[in-house]
């Protein structure tokens, strides 16, 4: 296997995971175009998490594999696994929304120049399901273009109860 074509298809898997025109139906930010900051912070189902929170979580875990990727041990995310959110307003929204796209253009810019043959590496020593490590980076970054379409997908759901649906 090519390594370098290897790492341009993940990528491309990533960029229609996030913005892009993805097979199983809209990206990320498609799901989060027009969310205002009231819904984003809902709990329109008491026991899920809102869908600011998910979009923290997703960034966090998207900034994480880029740190793996510049060769830092791997570990929770610095934000941590749910970072909370602090502060409900406009303004905060838009910078979540702001980070989770920075995130994506950051992870892009330190594939773009990952070794080739440090796909089929591993990630940490010790296999740890939850922190995504013992296995090779390839199949970690295929794992983040699935958390973030799982992510999205609830992000979904969770639009159509607030507008009174059925997820």
């Amino acid at each position: 296997m090519n390594g370098a074509a290897e790492a341009a298809r993940i990528a491309d898997e990533l960029d229609r995971a996030f913005r892009g025109d993805p097979w199983h139906g809209s990206p990320l930010s498609r799901i989060l175009a027009g969310i205002t900051a009231g819904d984003a912070a809902a709990r329109p189902l008491r026991t899920a998490h809102s869908i600011w929170e998910i979009v923290l979580h997703v960034t966090a875990w998207t900034h994480e594999v880029e740190r793996r990727l510049r060769g830092h041990p791997p570990g929770q995310p610095p934000a941590g696994d749910w970072p909370p959110v602090v502060t409900c307003t406009d303004e905060a929204w838009a910078s979540a929304r702001r980070d989770v796209d920075s995130a994506l253009d950051e992870l892009l810019h330190t594939l773009a120049t990952f070794p080739d043959d440090a796909l089929w590496n591993p990630v940490g020593q010790t296999r740890d399901q939850a922190a995504g490590t013992g296995m090779t980076f390839y199949v970690m970054l295929h794992g983040l273009v699935q958390h973030t379409v799982y992510h999205s997908a609830q992000i979904a759901a969770l639009r159509r109860v607030l507008a009174g649906g059925v997820p």
